[in-house]
């Protein structure tokens, strides 16, 4: 029997995988994503997510396209790792993406990279005569090159008088910033940008008790007191990713030990083990919002 089982749970609480259903918004990440539809309903081209590891930039993306889907004039893709090479493996993933068909010509040689720039143009110029709405969400944008960077911006160059062709949203690690600050007409076009920080300790607490809600416990006992609380913000440094990793062991523990709520000296019995095998203690990352 699994053990959110054994504790009262419908789902496992403190899975990694980016579900939106788990998805804590905090006023960062609410305003972040809020701030993102009203572009794309606005269609202003490029919006850019920044964050390190672990603030929650996957799951926001999966819930920005949670909300896209019930939205009937928007056609979207997300790309999940942007390593391309070439201009030429990029246009054509992307025409492939948006099921656009591609004639023998156009995938002949590198020499048709303009008739593979025509065939994204027709396609945009269509879909806007359609009323539709077409959306390219890139996460770990950090692995972009400067070669896929430019084709980017040269995407942006398609628009009519009101309003860009195709909405770019961008979610990288702070590297990022370093690769499009250096190019002044790329950053330009950034028409929003926002950088998600780490939590504070109310916000992780309220993060672990909605969690816990979303997973169906139905208990009325306080399942993790507040000196445990401290402990794993004090251990995390408020990045969401290193709270639901350590909630998921200290669960665990928790039953290990027969007992009924969630204390400090269990969190610390945790990371006591984790360290006997080099665990160690998290990474303690950068702060702050860089300045465009």
């Amino acid at each position: 029997m699994a053990y959110h089982t054994l504790l009262g749970f419908k789902k496992e609480p403190f899975s990694t995988s980016p579900d939106p259903q788990f998805f804590y918004l905090t006023k960062e990440h609410d305003m972040a994503l809020t701030s993102i539809l009203i572009e794309l309903r606005l269609r202003r081209g490029l919006t850019v997510i920044l964050g390190d590891i672990g603030t929650g930039k996957t799951t926001l993306s999966r819930k920005l396209v949670q909300e896209l889907k019930d939205r009937g004039n928007m056609i979207f893709h997300m790309i999940l790792n942007p390593d391309f090479e070439t201009e030429e493996q990029f246009l054509t993933t992307l025409l492939r993406n948006f099921d656009v068909e591609l004639t023998d010509e156009s995938m002949s040689d590198m020499a048709n990279i303009l008739e593979l720039r025509d065939s994204v143009e027709k396609f945009l110029i269509q879909k806007a005569e359609e009323k539709q709405t077409i959306i390219l969400i890139v996460d770990e944008a950090q692995k972009l090159n400067l070669v896929t960077l430019e084709v980017l911006r040269v995407l942006l160059n398609f628009e009519t008088n009101e309003y860009k062709l195709i909405q770019l949203v961008l979610l990288g690690q702070l590297e990022l910033y370093s690769k499009i600050v250096s190019m002044p007409n790329f950053i330009d076009r950034v028409s929003f940008k926002y950088t998600l920080n780490p939590l504070d300790i109310d916000e992780t607490k309220a993060l672990i008790q909605y969690r816990i809600r979303q997973a169906g416990y139905e208990g009325h006992m306080q399942l993790f007191n507040d000196d445990a609380v401290s402990e794993i913000y004090n251990y995390s440094r408020g990045y969401p990713r290193h709270i639901t990793m350590l909630c998921h062991k200290v669960l665990k523990e928790l039953i290990l030990q027969n007992r009924e709520a969630v204390d400090r000296d269990i969190v610390l019995n945790v990371l006591e083990k984790e360290r006997r095998v080099g665990w160690g203690r998290a990474e303690s990352f950068r702060r702050g919002n860089p300045t465009f």
